[in-house]
Parts: C-alpha cells; structure tokens; sequence
C-alpha cells in the first residue's frame, strides 16, 4: 500500500508540475479488465482452461494410483513375502515422486505460459494506450491499480478494448513493433514491464 500511495503521490506531484496555462486532460485503464475482456485475453484464457482441465485429469489419474498403492502396502504388506513388500514399496515410492514431478513441473509450466501470454498481451494494450493517449491529447494516462480515486468518465478502458479487438492482430505483435520502431511510440515502449494490477498483484489471463 505504501508503494502505492507513492506512486500516486509522485504522479499528482508531476500533474502539479504542468503549467497552470496547459489544459489537463487525465485518463486511467483497468488493464487486468481490458485483458479479460480482449478478444486476445479471451482466447488465451479458453485455451488455458483446457489445457488445465487435461492437466487435472492427468494428475488426478496419478494420484488415485498412488493412494491405491498406499492403501495396498497399508492393508496387506504384513501378508506379502518379503521381496513382494520391497517391489510393492518400491513401486509406490517410484510413482509418488513421479507424481509430484509431475505436479511440481505442470504448474511451473502453466505459471510460465501465463507470464508470456499475458505480457505479451499487455504489452500490446500498452501499446494502444499510448496510442489512444497521444492521439486524444491526454496529460497522463494512469493504471487503475495506482490509483486511489478516479470519476468513471476518465476511464478509457472499453476504448482500449475496442481499438485493440478492431486491429485483429497476433497477440505481441504489437508489442514487437514498438520494439522496432521505438521511436513511434516512444522511447520507452520497447522496455517496459507490464503494468501490475491493483492489490491482488500483477495482471494474468489466469484470474
């Protein structure tokens, strides 16, 4: 929160900086809703769902494997000879660390999938922010996350939205051309981290 109320804090203490001459124009964007809401966010997010839907099922598939050999040496281990006991043991020790390997690595993927799908998707909402920005005249264009407080006439986010979703374009691929032609939206395009999203942290098409 602190971080946060120095954002604001330096963001007002630049409007302030503007000449009292200069017309102010402000505006913010909900990125975390313009990506839910983006027909690129959308797909993604469909596409996650399955992707995570077959990855359950997997796991799910392991792991009942797992409890019924746990249950079989529970059950009969003091009846089985030796040998059987130490293969039936080994058997349940080999498929339980396959099984958390396996848990482990799939949301580590699935965690990775989501950085660069979602940042590539941001990165081109950023994009069209600076866009819409430059070509309406606005002083400042602000993330919701920073702010505190903000009139619902400031908020451009279905603008963003719509100029997004009309260019039909390859998620990143605008993102990718800033990185080109820096000098078209400026100089800080091309580098820039995603914005985070309010409280709850960074922006991710897994919300």
């Amino acid at each position: 929160m602190r971080h946060r109320l120095t954002i604001a804090a330096l963001l007002l203490g630049m409007v302030a900086a503007v000449p009292a001459r200069a017309d102010i124009k402000l505006a913010f964007v909900d990125i975390q809703r313009a990506l839910n809401e983006c027909r690129a966010g959308k797909a993604a997010k469909t596409q996650f769902r399955g992707r995570i839907e077959r990855l359950q099922s997997q796991l799910e598939g392991e792991q009942n494997e797992v409890e019924r050999l746990k249950r079989e040496l529970e059950q009969k281990a003091s009846l089985m000879q030796p040998d059987q006991r130490q293969n039936l043991e080994d058997d349940y020790e080999k498929k339980l660390r396959h099984f958390q390997d396996d848990y482990k690595n799939s949301r580590d993927e699935l965690q990775e999938k989501d950085n660069q799908v979602t940042g590539a998707i941001v990165r081109d909402l950023a994009t069209v922010v600076r866009e819409i920005g430059s070509k309406n005249g606005y002083t400042m264009v602000m993330e919701k996350g920073t702010l505190l407080w903000a009139i619902p006439g400031t908020d451009i986010t279905d603008q963003v939205i719509r100029a997004y979703d009309a260019m039909n374009v390859r998620p990143g691929s605008l993102g990718e051309e800033a990185e080109r032609d820096a000098g078209k939206f400026g100089a800080a395009a091309a580098s820039e981290e995603p914005p985070e999203e309010g409280a709850s942290g960074r922006s991710t098409i897994m919300k």
